[in-house]
């Protein structure tokens, strides 16, 4: 299935100060299949070491980590010689072998003409935890898991795709257009984004065992738990990731400790919270009470609220069944608008948005998401539903004084005066749409 980060992948490629890369993303998001397919269409020759799968590949870098010598080892394993020469070699599952991404470091100073590109499933942890990181010397990229767009195009969809990502005007589509797009969204919503199960759908057509992979992957990050952390460790983070969506599904999303364990407080759960995020597996969106650039700088690290990477996952936690599919609305409004306001958390990171935040004021008021783009500060509040009401975001418009303001829901792309509605389906395009209104 087509990534969109295959682009940038293509970037490093020629990129003439390129850097051995290090690709992070959380478990079966498809790093392996993206940059073994990456590694077979635009070089004569893949490289592919596992060393998960294969522990006894520790063994090629004990001892000297010169390039040279690891490149011999390497070459003596495969029985084959290696050369820079139009080679990928792909180092995955990094995070089993400390001394892989050691190596790297000497690869960037002493042979740079290697194209070289490390994965694994919890590299963010590795990475946190690695004294000898070698800092400046590798490239970052991370794959989430597939985005809307990404959906599009895996069902064939590339007309769709194009005319989302070329709109010039801020205009509606066509209503058939658009109800069509909102066929896809929900489906989507239900599917979520996970490789696998999008493929097993395209393949079968069978939503139960989509949900039953789904479960499997639960599954999987359940025992990464236990696996890569203490047993009191895993406990905490067991208990953590399962109240997600649960406090999700709340009308204030906010998150809090006590809705993990009675009486629970920040202290026992704030590492369990960082392991999650290096590990992909969730976003954060911190508060801001005074919207000043940058946003950061005016983060209260006490109020947040936490979503979980994928919607289709959020579903299988909450175990939503199929039926709600071919409901016009009900799948936009369940639990209180928890899978809308997860799916947009997601769309924004996998689009480039690096930090989320949201505003509250003392009058209860709240803008579910703050945008920054060019020194500037934009709000966007999400709505579940067809309501029109604005009382929140107009009452941030009023003390801020944005250039605009930004709603999406479910309604038809549209412009009025400094107010846009974007349809659910453009969330990953909100900066073209303000490009849009600013050549307009």
């Amino acid at each position: 299935m087509k990534r969109l980060l295959y682009n940038n992948l293509l970037q490093w490629k020629n990129d003439q100060d390129r850097k051995p890369l290090l690709l992070q993303g959380a478990r079966q998001v498809g790093k392996t299949y993206l940059v073994n397919e990456f590694g077979e269409k635009e070089y004569s020759d893949l490289i592919y070491l596992n060393f998960e799968q294969n522990p006894g590949l520790k063994s090629i870098f004990q001892g000297e980590l010169q390039p040279e010598s690891v490149i011999n080892n390497i070459s003596l394993y495969l029985g084959k010689k290696i050369t820079s020469e139009d080679t990928l070699l792909f180092f995955d599952e990094i995070q089993a072998v400390e001394e892989v991404l050691t190596s790297l470091k000497y690869f960037h100073e002493q042979t740079p003409e290697y194209h070289i590109i490390a994965a694994g499933s919890l590299l963010g942890i590795s990475v946190g935890n690695q004294r000898s990181f070698p800092v400046g010397k590798v490239n970052f990229m991370t794959l989430y898991p597939m985005s809307f767009i990404e959906y599009l195009n895996a069902f064939g969809e590339e007309l769709l795709v194009e005319k989302l990502m070329n709109l010039k005007l801020i205009e509606p589509l066509m209503e058939i257009i658009h109800d069509k797009l909102l066929k896809h969204l929900k489906l989507f919503l239900y599917l979520g984004g996970m490789p696998e199960v999008l493929q097993n759908f395209l393949n079968a057509g069978d939503i139960a065992s989509s949900r039953q992979i789904q479960n499997e992957i639960l599954e999987a990050y359940q025992r990464d738990f236990s696996k890569y952390t203490d047993s009191s460790q895993a406990i905490k983070t067991s208990e953590l990731w399962n109240s997600i969506p649960y406090q999700l599904a709340k009308e204030n999303k906010k998150f809090k400790y006590s809705d993990i364990r009675k009486k629970a407080r920040a202290l026992t759960y704030e590492l369990t919270i960082e392991w999650l995020k290096k590990a992909g597996l969730i976003n954060i969106a911190y508060n801001v009470s005074t919207p000043k650039f940058p946003l950061s700088g005016y983060t209260d690290h006490s109020k947040f609220k936490i979503y979980l990477i994928d919607s289709g996952l959020l579903g299988a936690m909450l175990n939503i069944t199929s039926e709600i599919i071919i409901n016009p609305t009900e799948l936009f409004s369940e639990y209180n608008g928890a899978f809308i306001e997860n799916y947009v958390a997601s769309e924004l990171v996998s689009s480039g948005v690096r930090d989320l935040f949201y505003w509250t004021s003392r009058s209860d008021a709240e803008v579910d998401f703050l945008l920054q783009s060019q020194n500037r500060i934009f709000p966007l509040e999400v709505k579940s539903g067809m309501s029109l009401n604005l009382k929140s975001i107009r009452s941030y418009a009023e003390k801020y004084k944005p250039e605009c303001i930004l709603r999406a829901s479910p309604r038809n792309l549209i412009q009025n005066d400094d107010f846009i509605n974007f349809p659910l389906y453009l969330t990953s395009g909100w900066k073209s749409i303000l490009i849009s209104l600013v050549n307009k």
